[in-house]
């Protein structure tokens, strides 16, 4: 299990990432990674791979309905030719407000779209790297219009991408047009053993699908610390997260498999609510039978053990999840820990 640490400080400002990048790397990370949150995770990933020459890069994930295939393509093919075939383009479609509201894009279809979009994606790639016409027409998009001057040269192959999913249909669109799949930390041991598989292995019985094993990428909630004032801080910020996703509807699955859909109901109207202590109150939600469904806690050691016990038999890479992972110390510390934990 190779294990990447997330470059994010609290204010997600760029001027930090060459530091932690390079932080990352001296320290024996594999990766390092970036989620679209309050920056562009590409411009943090090109920051990095200019002062790094070992670390892999992955987005997790960069938002592929806020842009084109073209757009990402190009964004891409820079990155991975800049950083020497280090990345990994995760992609994620997140939900319908954000989309339409958010950024002011179209949303339909989801599951359906992110696989055109993929494909135009590596319609556009191997347009560039071989020089075939570009003439990809699907329902969503249409790229027919490729001439030399925009024509990038293409030093390495194209990048890997996964795709992120929680629900069946996208699971089983990851299978079958992606190189791997970013589980969602709002996920559980039951669901991803009764849902998530079966959907990735359905996806990958197409005919159309790659043939290698696909890439599974974890950043499942950790809880930890030195100390007891550490663990609490961790645990709390743990919970409160976990609350905010489970008042997400598309979400909802996840809590309904357990026969608590009536949590997320309730997170959902403390949401939309006008408490000023929604927020607080949503995480006073999760007692600690939800907080064991999607989280390991304990000490470094104990919970670099509890996670691999959980999902080591199948994720690929692990990401820090540093919500409940608060310090630098604390992070290598947790990646040391599931290295010795490999080799035992």
């Amino acid at each position: 299990m190779k294990v990447d640490l997330p470059l994010s400080s609290p204010t997600g400002a760029l001027a930090d990432v060459a530091a932690m990048a390079r932080e990352a790397e001296s320290s024996g990370f594999d990766g390092v990674a970036y989620s679209e949150v309050v920056s562009d995770p590409l411009l943090h990933l090109t920051i990095a791979a200019g002062v790094t020459e070992r670390v892999d890069l992955l987005t997790n994930i960069v938002v592929a309905f806020a842009r084109s295939p073209m757009t990402l393509a190009v964004q891409g093919r820079a990155l991975q030719d800049y950083s020497g075939g280090r990345l990994t383009l995760g992609l994620g479609s997140q939900i319908k407000p954000h989309i339409e509201r958010r950024f002011s894009m179209t949303w339909s279809s989801p599951a359906p779209r992110m696989a055109e979009f993929v494909s135009a994606m590596r319609a556009i790639w191997h347009s560039w790297a071989t020089g075939d016409v570009l003439d990809f027409r699907g329902d969503f998009y249409t790229h027919t219009l490729m001439t030399p001057m925009f024509t990038p040269s293409s030093d390495f192959p194209a990048p890997k991408v996964l795709l992120a999913g929680v629900g069946a249909k996208m699971t089983e669109t990851a299978g079958r047009v992606a190189d791997g799949l970013l589980l969602h930390p709002f996920s559980t041991d039951r669901y991803l053993r009764e849902v998530t598989l079966p959907a990735l292995a359905k996806g990958r019985d197409s005919d159309a699908a790659p043939t290698h094993a696909p890439e599974i990428v974890s950043s499942a909630f950790v809880a930890t610390g030195h100390t007891e004032e550490e663990m609490n801080a961790a645990m709390a910020a743990v919970r409160q997260q976990i609350a905010f996703y489970g008042s997400t509807p598309a979400y909802r699955v996840v809590l309904d498999l357990h026969g608590i859909g009536e949590l997320g109901e309730e997170l959902t109207r403390l949401s939309k609510s006008d408490r000023e202590d929604k927020w607080s109150e949503m995480g006073a939600l999760i007692d600690d039978d939800v907080l064991a469904l999607f989280a390991v806690t304990g000490s470094p050691d104990d919970a670099a053990a509890a996670l691999r016990a959980r999902v080591g038999d199948v994720v690929t890479r692990y990401e820090i999840n540093n919500i409940g992972v608060r310090t630098p110390s604390l992070q290598i510390a947790l990646a040391h820990a599931l290295r010795q934990s490999a080799a035992t």
